[in-house]
């Protein structure tokens, strides 16, 4: 069966998403080159979906579901559009499921950077953050994600393991309420998953390929 793709189709770069298996996300600067990309992550996202023990085996290709326009957030690297399907309620088994697969993608981080060295590879300018600043951008963009769930959370210390898990707990019960549906302001829960996972996958990634 085909995987279901979101195109989020900004003016110099594309997202493809894999709507059903949240941290699956690629860019390219169109959409040939953002489903190549997809298509070539699909290995690697397979170690989320063996930590969250969902059988993952990707065949028949891609099928677009949605092509969504791009804005800034989109141009700046990030995806940032919301998709129609993702406005419906969870059940209690979706929610069940994604929680399952955005807590993956935390275990994958946190195996990821626990291997990684503290100084990481500069670009050919010499940018890019070293290991301990990118967890705490990621955990700091997490807080983002929470407070669109209607959750007040404050950036747990990266150093204090149990308050990382608090945090996170508190982000995934925030998830598992999608089935209440959201807030006016806030995001629905599952694109809430869909950019969370995204996040961490996509610095998960910077850091193995940067490690030297």
């Amino acid at each position: 069966m085909a995987t279901r793709v979101y195109l989020e189709i900004g003016k110099r770069r594309v997202f493809a998403s894999a709507a059903d298996w949240p941290g699956w996300t690629r860019a390219g600067k169109d959409e040939e080159t953002a489903l190549e990309a997809l298509a070539a992550a699909a290995p690697r996202y397979g170690a989320v979906a063996k930590a969250a023990r969902i059988a993952f085996a990707p065949s028949g290709g891609f099928t677009i579901v949605e092509r969504l326009p791009g804005d800034a957030t989109t141009e700046f690297g990030a995806p940032g559009a919301i998709a129609k399907a993702e406005s419906r309620r969870l059940t209690k088994k979706e929610a069940g499921r994604l929680s399952a697969l955005v807590s993956a993608t935390w275990t994958v981080f946190d195996r990821v950077v626990a291997g990684a060295p503290a100084s990481l590879t500069k670009g050919p300018r010499g940018g890019g953050r070293d290991r301990d600043a990118i967890v705490e951008h990621v955990l700091g963009a997490e807080t983002a994600y929470a407070r669109k769930l209607g959750l007040r959370l404050k950036p747990p210390d990266p150093k204090d393991a149990a308050a990382v898990r608090e945090h996170r707990n508190a982000l995934v019960a925030g998830l598992r309420g999608g089935t209440k549906g959201v807030s006016e302001r806030g995001w629905p829960a599952r694109y809430v998953a869909r950019r969370a996972a995204w996040h961490s996958m996509d610095h998960a990634w910077e850091i193995e390929d940067r490690t030297p």
